[in-house]
């Protein structure tokens, strides 16, 4: 007697980011099986520069639209940039803070609507991705199963600087940034992305021990670590905050609303600023 052979395991990844995109509500981005004709994916910003000035005008016309004013070039791109690295950094690091898996998203599985009214991620799923050894998708297509949680730290950071690292390079010009700010704003929206993941969970200072045992201090590429810090309130309570590294650029569209960690937000006004929301 014959024993049938056991069925393959399917690659997790689809539920995965279906699981991340159905938490996390602020991230505006599908699932597709294949990427539309024609449609400008992560791979092509980085080597098109038509490509890459479409996706820039694009955010231009959001900004005139919502703003009502003519953006620089370099700040539509910060602020397409900025939207790009935090969208892909919840797409890997929000699986692996909801399931202990780093996903190895690669550019072109990322393709993007340019329709100023959409700005959609679409998001074409492989089979690569790392996990624990007691995973129970660690026999899976495209598992690569890793000693520790350290170990998959260290592949979660790998995953997010090698897809950001050919858009950065070919971005530059048009933010007029160097090296150390790009990879700033990448440590910032990794960063934030777990915290945001976390926040969205209920879970904020569990979210902010996570992203500092991520990014405990500068690790290469990333230039600074998560840098949480307590700031006292009126009310018996300590507010969690930190100071990006970089800046995003939203002060030039609205100075009254500058991002609440901006560098440029001093911890009064961010004082102010949590009080209100709670």
């Amino acid at each position: 007697m014959t024993t049938a052979p056991a069925p393959a395991l399917a690659t997790p990844l689809p539920r995965t980011y279906g699981r991340i995109i159905a938490t996390c509500e602020a991230l505006d981005a599908r699932l597709v099986p294949a990427h539309p004709e024609g449609r400008p994916d992560g791979a092509a910003l980085a080597r098109d520069e038509d490509a890459l000035d479409a996706w820039i005008e694009a955010e231009a016309a959001r900004i005139r639209n919502r703003h009502g004013h003519e953006p620089r070039l370099d700040v539509a791109a910060s602020r397409t940039l900025h939207t790009y690295l935090w969208s892909v950094g919840l797409l890997i690091a929000g699986p692996w803070y909801l399931e202990r898996r780093v996903p190895r998203l690669a550019p072109h599985e990322v393709a993007l609507d340019l329709d100023p009214a959409a700005d959609v991620f679409e998001i074409a799923p492989g089979t690569d991705f790392a996990c624990l050894p007691d995973d129970p998708a660690a026999a899976a297509p495209g598992a690569r199963v890793v000693a520790h949680e350290e170990a998959l730290r260290a592949e979660l950071r790998s995953a997010v600087a090698d897809h950001v690292r050919p858009l950065l390079t070919a971005v530059a010009p048009r933010v007029r940034r160097r090296s150390r700010a790009l990879w700033g704003m990448a440590s910032d929206d990794l960063v934030s992305a777990i915290w945001h993941v976390g926040r969205v969970l209920g879970r904020e200072r569990h979210a902010a021990e996570e992203a500092t045992r991520v990014l405990p201090s500068p690790v290469p590429p990333f230039p600074g670590g998560a840098a949480f810090r307590d700031l006292p309130g009126t009310r018996d309570r300590a507010h969690l905050t930190r100071t990006r590294l970089g800046c995003c650029m939203y002060y030039t569209l609205a100075a009254a609303e500058a991002c609440v960690t901006c560098p440029r937000t001093c911890d009064t006004e961010r004082l102010r600023r949590l009080e209100d929301e709670d």
